[in-house]
């Protein structure tokens, strides 16, 4: 199995000889800063106890507080877990936003776990986490398997931690620990369709700069959860065609469109995308491999490698997903011509709305739904823009290379300017 974090160091160092970096600069991003662990403990319904390994990686924080998400899922790693981090760094770097990055995970299927059990799973961890995050310090959020009930459940026992250490009359607005909360309690409009926003304002800059109809372009959507989803709905309400759609247990294709509303809808009910009207069922990976304009992997990381790369037949890739393509699969898309807008730019719709639910909540001013949707795309658009420069100007350069660079410099420059060298 690939090494995420070994991924995401490889193109640290594929980054940083373009950039004639430093070996101690290299050697300060190549690692996290800290990396926090333990075992929560969680009582089970029935009496029981178990146990549960957590992480919380904090890669660096040059430009700003550590930001990122919060992962329920039983494939997660230490690695996994530290390469996330790092890929923060640079999605913050990349949008401009004053954040670095981090990311928190739990080895848990929550799918196993009753509605109370997984309440105690999330004030666990924000118990653990107490002392290592905060509004100026460390920022969580949603990630995969969580959403803004557990973000809610951690701001609730966070509340509680920190009123036994702290005057009830302090300054800081606890609740701007976490973002992707529900707008009851100080959440941002958008935050739940923005990972969703964000990949469309970058496939229609790409689209505008390589000349081709949105009306002509037929898109394939591997993972159908929130990013996913909301990317297939928006891009189908803008005009663009989504042929096929997928999850964990298979996929659907239909040539003539799919209707992202009404295939949730059917998920909803029968449990399946199988089934849909109109579908026929296809797997993952004869999804990846379909004859379509635009793949979007929205689903976990690794998934387009050396062992499918070659079979790959979109013109485009948009990386909804966080390191779905491995190093070595970049190359040989790079060789056949298949331009990959890399993760750090397609998905950071989501950390820049984040970086706006904690500007809302530290002014204690919320912003109209239309102004939170302005912003991200004038955000989106900016950062594809100064990305494609770099790439458009740099003969042999892939986007991929060219966003790392715009990014990496950006954190770099903080380090320097801040004088942290050793």
């Amino acid at each position: 199995m690939e090494n995420p974090y070994q991924s995401a160091v490889s193109q640290l160092e594929a980054v940083a000889n373009k950039l004639s970096l430093s070996p101690q600069e290299v050697e300060i991003l190549s690692r996290p800063q800290h990396v926090h662990k333990t075992t929560l403990e969680v009582a089970m319904d029935d009496g029981r106890r178990e146990h549960f390994p957590a992480f919380r990686s904090q890669h660096n924080n040059a430009r700003g507080p550590y930001k990122g998400g919060i992962r329920f899922h039983p494939q997660v790693t230490e690695n996994e877990i530290k390469a996330l981090s790092m890929w923060m760094t640079w999605k913050c770097g990349v949008v401009g936003i004053p954040y670095g990055g981090s990311k928190g995970g739990i080895i848990v299927d929550p799918r196993a776990l009753s509605g109370a059990e997984l309440e105690r799973l999330a004030r666990a961890y924000a118990r653990w986490a107490a002392d290592f995050i905060g509004p100026w310090q460390d920022v969580p959020a949603p990630d995969v398997n969580t959403n803004g009930q557990i973000m809610a459940w951690m701001v609730d026992e966070l509340e509680k931690v920190w009123s036994q250490k702290h005057s009830p009359n302090g300054t800081v607005n606890i609740r701007a620990t976490f973002t992707g909360k529900p707008l009851a309690i100080g959440g941002s409009h958008c935050r739940e369709e923005a990972t969703g926003m964000g990949a469309l304002a970058v496939l229609d800059n790409l689209a505008l700069r390589m000349g081709w109809d949105k009306k002509a372009l037929r898109i394939a959507v591997q993972g159908f959860g929130n990013g996913g989803y909301w990317f297939a709905r928006l891009a189908g309400e803008s005009g663009y065609t989504i042929v096929a759609v997928s999850n964990s247990k298979g996929g659907i294709y239909a040539p003539e469109g799919l209707q992202a509303e009404a295939v949730l809808r059917h998920k909803q009910e029968t449990g399946l995308l199988a089934g849909f009207p109109g579908s026929s069922a296809i797997s993952n990976e004869e999804l990846l491999a379909l004859d379509v304009d635009v793949l979007v992997p929205a689903a976990l990381e690794n998934v387009v490698t050396t062992e499918n790369a070659d079979q790959v037949r979109a013109r485009a890739i948009i990386e909804i997903a966080n390191g779905p393509v491995t190093p070595e699969a970049d190359e040989i898309l790079r060789s056949r011509g298949i331009i990959s807008v890399p993760d750090i730019l397609a998905n950071a719709g989501g950390v820049t709305t984040s970086y706006f639910e904690w500007v809302q909540d530290l002014q204690g001013y919320f912003w109209e739904k239309d102004d939170v949707a302005a912003r991200l795309k004038k955000v989106m658009d900016r950062s594809f823009s100064d990305a494609w420069a770099i790439y458009e100007t740099s003969p042999g350069l892939t986007l991929r290379m060219a966003t790392y660079m715009l990014s990496i410099r950006r954190v770099v420059e903080a380090i320097r300017v801040k004088g942290t060298l050793p």
